[in-house]
């Protein structure tokens, strides 16, 4: 009996370190902000390949991915993410990443931002180079599963 606690034990201390070591992720408050180097500030944050950014907002904005010139002369493109709140942005690769907000003049007042990924995808794998974490209930319905198995 307590081998089998002990089991279990260590598989609910391996999916924790699973959680620990998943991707980050970032909730932006996307709106016309208070000075033109707002969003510059805010993004000094190192990002890792598989972290994601959760752009929300309230009133009328967009999301734009756009390249560096873009960026720079806040050209207005077609290319819109999505109108709806929020946008999730995952990132896959390294590099940099640039959007912008095209909604009347929101971008040349400040609304961009550039993020700077580091980090690399496993290229040695088919398979995805993420790990996916099951929710926790998931997570403790499975350990409660092993552990009734092992105990009764």
């Amino acid at each position: 009996m307590g081998l089998r606690f002990d089991m279990v034990w260590y598989m609910i201390v391996a999916v924790s370190l699973i959680e620990a070591a998943a991707a980050a992720e970032y909730h932006l408050n996307w709106t016309v902000p208070p000075s033109l180097d707002f969003y510059s500030n805010w993004s000094r944050t190192t990002f890792e390949v598989g972290d994601a950014v959760i752009f929300n907002w309230t009133g009328t904005h967009n999301v734009a991915d756009v390249s560096k010139g873009d960026y720079d002369n806040c050209t207005k493109v077609r290319a819109v993410l999505d109108s709806d709140d929020p946008i999730r942005v995952n990132f896959s690769s390294s590099g940099n990443r640039y959007f912008i907000c095209t909604v009347d003049s929101h971008c040349e007042q400040g609304q961009k931002v550039a993020f700077l990924i580091k980090g690399t995808v496993n290229n040695n794998s088919s398979s995805a180079p993420f790990v996916t974490v099951p929710a926790s209930s998931e997570v403790f319905t499975f350990l409660l599963t092993v552990f009734l198995i092992y105990n009764v």
